[in-house]
């Protein structure tokens, strides 16, 4: 179930939740380019040199902590080639309208604009692509995108074709099957801008450090890319599902294979993804790598778009978990469990473990879907 069946279902109380969530996307701004999340506590292994014209003697600059890095952006437009869908049937190319935030050099100038981006940190360096929910873009999540940015992670953040906020009306979740293929596209093209002799990405991006996240019907897709027969990417190594499920429609079977490490955040007193979705995938999920943060009785969106502590919590787990499964850093592991456990906001569980108990899951897909 997504918002779309908030409206289909809606009861007065629903749809005064609605407005309110709807309303709150109108009043986050985009702010500048430098990431404001709060410090972490994970202590970075890993390092790169800051740009030799930062300084006449560049010091290591860790990777993984947040907040180390100022951030840029630059916005591009992937075109997907025509290709044949999961589901047999020919699509036309696609166009992947994408926001890149990146780290910045030391001594670059100020944070560069979509339109004038600064020079980048010395890569290679770890690639986050994200995938926002049903009717999104990828504005309301700006906090959390640029938070992983700070930490040395470039993040490329796209707009579904058929199903982002600015496709108004015609937004349809029946694309749904169609979007792992977009994100696996977006890596794929990301790669080959970094292997580039030339450009502003040129040697940007460590092709062995992947990872993949998304909210909602984002986080629907990347569940298909990490765990579903039809649409894995080996080229992944970790996926943050946020609010997300299994979609019935996806051709092919979830969990049966060998999945990427794998986090799963979702708020107990969420009525659009309901938490057995996230339930159900966790406990589905053979790999020992597997997490579950639960956000106790908040809704769909606060976590990801609201600042405060639920999203300071969001933003320190995901990039511990980033750390420790990406960047390979052992001590992120136990930084994730201590910034997940926080009285009356979270609790966080491994292994499979922890007192979640399964339910209903009501997912189905609009007719037509595949």
């Amino acid at each position: 179930m997504r918002l779309t069946g908030v409206l289909e279902r809606a009861t007065p109380r629903s749809w005064a939740w609605l407005a309110a969530t709807l309303a709150g996307v109108t009043a986050i701004a985009v702010s500048g380019c430098t990431a404001n999340a709060p410090a972490s506590e994970t202590a970075a292994t890993r390092t790169r040199t800051a740009s030799p014209a930062a300084a006449r003697t560049p010091e290591p600059v860790p990777l993984g902590k947040l907040g180390t890095y100022q951030v840029g952006q630059h916005r591009i437009t992937f075109v997907e080639p025509a290709h044949v869908s999961t589901g047999g049937y020919r699509l036309p190319p696609r166009h992947l309208v994408t926001l890149i935030r990146y780290p910045l050099a030391s001594g670059s100038p100020a944070p560069g604009s979509a339109a004038a981006p600064g020079t980048p940190a010395k890569g290679p360096l770890p690639l986050i692509v994200f995938g926002p929910g049903f009717m999104s873009c990828t504005t309301p999540y700006s906090a959390l995108l640029r938070a992983w940015a700070s930490a040395g992670y470039v993040v490329a953040a796209l707009n579904f074709p058929h199903s982002s906020c600015k496709v108004g009306a015609a937004a349809t979740e029946t694309d749904l099957v169609n979007q792992p293929a977009d994100m696996s596209s977006v890596i794929t093209q990301m790669l080959a801008l970094s292997a580039s002799p030339h450009g502003l990405f040129s040697g940007l991006v460590n092709p062995a450090e992947v990872a993949i996240a998304g909210h909602s019907d984002g986080g629907d897709t990347v569940a298909a890319m990490a765990a579903n027969t039809c649409c894995l990417d080996h080229r992944v190594r970790a996926a943050a599902v946020l609010s997300g499920a299994e979609w019935p429609a996806m051709h092919g079977t979830y969990f049966t294979a060998t999945s990427p490490s794998m986090l799963f955040v979702q708020g107990s007193a969420d009525p659009v993804n309901w938490p057995a979705c996230s339930v159900q995938m966790y406990q589905a999920d053979r790999s020992q790598n597997r997490y579950y943060l639960d956000m106790l009785g908040v809704n769909h969106t606060r976590p990801y778009w609201d600042a405060g502590q639920y999203q300071s919590v969001v933003i320190r787990v995901t990039t511990a978990f980033f750390d420790r499964w990406v960047l390979a850093q052992q001590s992120a592991g136990a930084a994730m469990a201590r910034e997940g456990n926080v009285s009356g906001i979270a609790a966080f569980y491994s292994g499979g473990t922890g007192p979640l108990k399964p339910g209903p899951c009501d997912n189905t897909p609009p007719a037509g879907s595949g």
